[in-house]
């Protein structure tokens, strides 16, 4: 009785080992997903800012409010004059402020040729969270800011204007590439709950013609979120990125597979199409849903600064032209 037990035993187990790979094989095998997040990246040396959207998002704050209060660092800056006070103005030495935002459900809002308010894309959420609309502009937008509780200012610093009377004398248009190494803020954000936003605040080209508006606060130019997939935004000559729709760009092209660096280098190559590119700048910055970061420019000199994990880096972006 006990010899047949032992081999009914032999059996029974020799059957087993045969069975459990394929037993093991149609088990579901749970994969340790790499979290990235929370993540925010903002274009140029914008270190003030950045760390401003870093303090939201790493007391678990939404990714929203990080960009909101990521950008409005460098509107309230006098020395920055490429955004908000301080900025440089038209070449009828008035400032004159664009600004978008967009959040996790696909909202947006946005101003432009707003003058006299510091903080344009704090009024550009206003007009995604208190209206049916996505644009207000001009006349219009300043209207709206100050019946919400914005009080006007005077924008134009004394050393802007010394600038704009300096231009004035040979009123010369001429963009130059990495002004004072920086320009438009776009400001990117994942929180922790993997939600992602995105914000962009400029006072444009210096010295423009009146009434000029440039990329940063078209949707899906200057600035794209998707929340399923990513989300990217732009600087530099606002003309260029319009034309190739740049941010819409290379949101899409994440949806299609590229990672956040191959669709940033993607969207850089599609400008070569353009008259003069070789006298432009433009940079790119993206982000995916699982807090993969990119940034690309066309000329050397852009950077872009990212805090991912508690973990800051300021990064020479690489570039389509090399460093001669």
């Amino acid at each position: 009785m006990k010899q047949k037990s032992r081999r009914n035993f032999i059996q029974k187990t020799s059957l087993g080992s045969l069975l459990l790979p394929s037993i093991l094989q149609s088990l579901p095998i749970e994969e340790k997903k790499v979290k990235n997040f929370p993540v925010t990246i903002a274009t140029w040396n914008n270190k003030k800012a950045i760390e401003a959207s870093w303090n939201v998002l790493h007391t678990g704050g939404s990714a929203l409010d990080a960009v909101h209060q990521g950008a409005m660092i460098p509107e309230a800056d006098p020395e920055d004059t490429s955004v908000g006070y301080g900025g440089f103005p038209d070449r009828e030495g008035k400032v004159t402020l664009d600004a978008s935002i967009m959040d996790q459900h696909g909202n947006a809002g946005a101003v432009m040729f707003l003058e006299g308010i510091m903080h344009p894309i704090s009024v550009a959420r206003m007009v995604m969270e208190k209206t049916p609309h996505v644009f207000l502009a001009g006349s219009g937008a300043k209207a709206f800011a100050l019946e919400n509780g914005f009080k006007e200012e005077n924008l134009l610093t004394e050393k802007a204007r010394r600038a704009w009377e300096n231009w004035k004398k040979e009123s010369k248009y001429e963009p130059k590439i990495n002004f004072e190494r920086h320009d438009t803020i776009g400001i990117l954000a994942q929180d922790s709950n993997g939600d992602l936003s995105g914000a962009c605040s400029t006072s444009g080209l210096a010295f423009k013609m009146r009434g000029r508006v440039g990329d940063s606060p078209i949707i899906g130019s200057g600035l794209y979120v998707d929340n399923e997939i990513g989300a990217a935004t732009a600087t530099g000559l606002g003309e260029a990125v319009v034309k190739k729709v740049g941010a819409f760009s290379i949101v899409e092209m994440m949806r299609n597979g590229m990672s956040p660096q191959k669709a940033c280098e993607s969207a850089i190559k599609r400008l070569l199409t353009l008259k003069n590119y070789k006298d432009l700048q433009v940079g790119y910055i993206a982000i995916n849903k699982q807090g993969e970061y990119g940034g690309y420019s066309l000329q050397p000199g852009f950077q872009f600064y990212v805090i991912q994990k508690g973990n800051a880096l300021l990064v020479n972006s690489k570039s389509y032209f090399k460093n001669k």
